[in-house]
């Protein structure tokens, strides 16, 4: 059972989490010990508490999750007032038998999947995977208070 510490109860995480438009950012190890970090596109299913992600098949990711499955997590947003979550579970890897996660994340990224990137993501000679990631313990934060008057030109894409 995932753990929620910070300015945010489980509901309040999972509507940031399901508004939000940034990609999730996960840490993890490398079989020979050096810590990796990646971003990838996620969903979050706030009844099993888990983030969903794809990525090939043959990414150095799926064969370091492989080896440790051992993560720490983090989504926040790029620009002022800063707000997000973080923490740490495990991630396990599966068949993303027909793309159905791929295509999910599509729709929630890219509104769809009529894009060259979408065309190219999905190619039936592409073997795509989904990570789950199962996090033990998410703190969440919120500096909207102290930041309020704060003022920075926005991006609408970067969350």
């Amino acid at each position: 059972m995932t753990e929620y510490t910070g300015e945010w109860d489980r509901a309040a995480v999972a509507a940031f989490l399901a508004d939000v438009r940034v990609p999730i950012r996960v840490a993890c190890r490398t079989p020979g010990g050096s810590l990796w970090m990646l971003s990838l596109w996620y969903d979050f299913d706030p009844d099993a508490a888990e983030f969903v992600c794809a990525t090939a098949a043959g990414a150095d990711v799926v064969e370091y999750l492989r080896a440790d499955d051992g993560v720490a997590i983090e989504v926040s947003t790029n620009h002022p007032p800063y707000r997000g979550v973080r923490g740490n579970g495990s991630a396990t890897i599966s068949p993303d038998d027909g793309t159905a996660v791929l295509r999910g994340l599509l729709e929630r990224y890219l509104d769809g999947t009529d894009s060259s990137l979408a065309e190219r993501l999905l190619d039936p000679d592409r073997d795509e995977v989904a990570i789950r990631i199962d996090p033990s313990h998410i703190y969440s934060w919120d500096f909207s208070d102290r930041m309020r008057d704060v003022s920075v030109a926005s991006d609408p894409s970067s969350g």
